[in-house]
């Protein structure tokens, strides 16, 4: 395959080159790709590479261990050079590899060659040690982002960029045919750098990479070189939303009138260290719960409603935080009622003997509660306790104020900011988004673009939610922070200080954190609109969705929701000066699509839910299962083969073995490790490892919590309906 950008041709030939060859690799390379200058720092080759190693994991009784180790070893590298690939078995020809790219692309500081791994944090705990590193940028402990050798050679994550597996990434490539190999490596057996790969295994090897150095290649297409390319899928969106607010239509110009409004409006809305502490404590995600009544049994004909784009129906129909906050030490009953209906507030909720009013739910979690003694929990929410303490919005308070009853109730850090719409602008960005989303499905040919338009407006209430202060996750000298301890306390509170600093006086902020923390409030405000009209049909509940018996008893009640929602959007774009067919698209059967509106969303014969985040469907005659961290289509498969019914087999206490879950367990190892080990074909090696990670997998055996237990036994020991407890 060859394809061609801007002079640029990629050709992804697969012919296996030893590190003995390098050097005609790189001149082949070069012939196709250049090097562009910055003023940044120096410049970079503008080439699509990628790198990937294959490993095993075993156990082993290791020198000076009293019982078998894990240990996991690398047994095949290979990197593709701007389509060209290089294959090697062992770390020696990795370091030889290295050396190479540093002299044949002459890198430096100023001069980089950049590669993409698949899940960067996975290879990077196998490599790190074998080089010297000059900066690496994690998000999260051991989960580098990008990491710059000292000879200039710059590791990034394409998965952090795509958000796909390899197979989904091959799935939407634009130049090339890659497809990700599946089932021809056995990861079970043991391999090392002496095991001969079949021609089969090898070509496993040499398409992940082919698949990232094409949908780099894509990337570079898409954004017109390498450099531009975001490091993470989040920055497209961050990018694209950043530039509708700052120029008309998104197109950058010098001495934008927009971007000085914009960036004046902006800045006009800053944080406190204190306050966005409590905006931390305030901000609460979705809603996924059941009904304790329903939970282990198999409920027939259940029929499931969702929000046509939840989020960004809130982020455009409701008011939000406008202005700074002001602090209200002290506020009475009255003055509370009348900032609770006319600002957007933040305080510390504290209630005295509060019970749940409903049966069928509970709104407060167990979980965001900084006080709570004496409580009955279901399924991590609050049915009763003797006090409790939680930091709330308006939004909540609007919410347990209709769910639970109380004795005395405090108030305390109680903040309000004046309540308006979202600038128009951002407004805009969403709108554009949503419409790409509504036309662009099942368009044939567009497939990537409505992907991309669907991933980008669901991200955008993620980027307002983004931490400001991250905790710093620093490696130096070959080891992550958890390896050297944690600073103290005084400096972390004195960095964290200085991050909400530089976050109110950045002049590319385009967004206000309050923002992320009502988007969710709003949401989950409409679910349990739709909770408390169900009562006793209600099932289940996940973030923007229910699942509900009888459903035509409260069509009414969709009606009547879906006719608010729609006031609600005719007053926003009154306000925006927005046509009502931005928030009305019609897909490409003519069909409109109104934001926000409660939509149906599947029928299911049967249904079974074990609580949050745990259920099984039958629809359309077929067996589906969501259990967070398991993979259905291993799963499904498993329970069908070993069971006559289903629905029995998925209850508390069911089993599912290691192979069958997709699951697997990440061991670290941080020092070195060496021995000898025999390959699946009888084949001995010895082995070097610096660092590694072993992998495992992993079964699962469904637990329902002690707590749960106890609570589902109390309620089914009580008539059932629509009552106090």
């Amino acid at each position: 395959m060859t394809a061609c950008l801007n002079g640029s041709t990629l050709t992804l030939d697969n012919t296996v080159y030893s590190v003995d060859q390098l050097d005609m690799v790189i001149e082949l390379a070069k012939k196709r790709f250049g090097f562009v200058r910055t003023s940044k720092r120096g410049g970079y080759w503008n080439m699509p590479n990628a790198f990937d190693i294959e490993t095993s994991s075993f156990f082993q009784q290791l020198e000076n261990s009293s019982e078998p180790q894990k240990v996991a070893i690398m047994y095949v590298w290979t990197i593709s050079i701007g389509g060209y690939i290089v294959m090697g078995r062992t770390w020696y020809e990795f370091m030889v590899l290295m050396d190479g790219l540093r002299r044949g692309f002459r890198t430096d500081n100023q001069h980089r060659l950049i590669i993409y791994v698949h899940n960067l944090a996975f290879d990077f705990s196998f490599f790190r040690k074998w080089l010297e590193w000059k900066k690496v940028f994690s998000i999260d402990n051991r989960k580098p982002v990008y990491g710059v050798t000292v000879d200039g050679i710059e590791f990034k994550c394409s998965y952090l960029l795509s958000g796909y597996s390899l197979a989904k990434v091959a799935e939407h490539l634009r130049n090339a045919s890659v497809k990700k190999l599946v089932g021809d490596l056995d990861y079970k057996l043991i391999r090392h750098s002496k095991t001969e790969l079949s021609e089969q295994e090898v070509q496993y090897c040499i398409n992940d990479v082919q698949i990232i150095v094409a949908y780099i290649y894509d990337s570079m297409q898409e954004n017109g070189n390498l450099e531009n390319i975001p490091m993470t899928k989040t920055g497209y969106v961050r990018r694209y939303v950043r530039n509708m607010c700052f120029y008309k239509d998104g197109i950058p110009c010098k001495d934008s009138v927009q971007e000085l409004e914009y960036k004046e409006r902006i800045h006009k809305l800053n944080l406190s260290l204190e306050e966005y502490y409590q905006l931390k404590r305030g901000f609460m995600g979705g809603f996924t719960h059941a009904n304790p009544f329903y939970v282990g049994k198999v409920i027939n004909n259940v029929t499931s409603f969702d929000f046509t784009s939840s989020y960004p129906a809130v982020i455009v129909a409701e008011k939000f935080p406008m202005s700074s906050s002001q602090l209200i030490d002290f506020i009475d009953n009255e003055e509370f009622e009348y900032s609770i209906n006319n600002y957007c507030c933040l305080f510390e909720l504290e209630l005295f003997n509060v019970c749940s009013v409903l049966f069928f739910d509970s709104y407060i979690s167990s979980y965001r509660c900084r006080e709570l003694v004496k409580p009955q929990i279901n399924n991590g929410r609050v049915v009763r306790a003797d006090h409790l303490k939680i930091t709330v919005t308006e939004q909540d308070y609007f919410i347990i104020r209709k769910f639970y009853k109380w004795d005395k109730m405090r108030v305390a850090n109680f903040r309000r900011y004046k309540r308006g719409y979202l600038p128009t602008p951002l407004i805009k960005a969403v709108l554009k988004l949503y419409e790409n989303k509504t036309i662009l499905k099942g368009v044939e040919g567009m497939e990537v673009e409505y992907m991309r338009s669907k991933e980008m407006i669901n991200s955008v209430y993620g980027m307002m939610v983004t931490d400001i202060v991250r905790e710093l996750i620093t490696y130096e000298n070959n080891m992550w922070e958890n390896e050297q301890g944690r600073a103290d306390e005084e400096s972390k509170e004195f960095d964290a200080a200085r991050e909400v600093v530089k976050y109110n006086r950045n002049q590319n902020r385009f967004l206000f954190y309050p923002w992320g923390v009502w988007v969710t409030a709003y949401a989950r405000r409409n679910l349990f609109t739709a909770i408390q009209e169900f009562g006793n049909d209600y099932v289940y509940s996940d973030t923007d969705s229910v699942k509900v018996v009888n459903a035509e008893k409260h069509k009414e009640y969709i009606d009547r929701y879906n006719f608010m929602q729609r006031m609600k959007l005719i007053k926003a774009m009154q306000h925006h000066k927005l046509s009502m067919n931005s928030v009305e698209p019609k897909t490409q059967d003519g069909k409109s699509k109104p934001l926000g509106a409660w939509d149906f969303d599947g029928f299911y014969t049967r249904f079974k839910t074990l609580g949050a985040k745990r259920y099984m469907v039958e629809k359309d005659g077929k067996i589906n299962i969501t259990v967070s961290g398991l993979n259905k289509s291993i799963v499904v498969p498993y329970i069908m083969e070993h069971s006559k019914e289903p629905f029995d087999f998925f209850s508390d206490n069911m089993e599912i073995p290691g192979e069958y879950t997709g699951k697997q367990t990440h061991t670290y190892i941080d020092t070195p490790r060496g021995g000898t080990v025999t390959d699946y074909n009888g084949v001995k090696a010895s082995y070097y490892e610096r660092s590694a990670i072993h992998l495992c997998a992993s079964p699962h055996k469904m637990k329902l919590s002690d707590d749960f237990s106890e609570y589902l036994k109390f309620i089914r020991g009580l008539d059932y309906g629509n009552k106090v407890l």
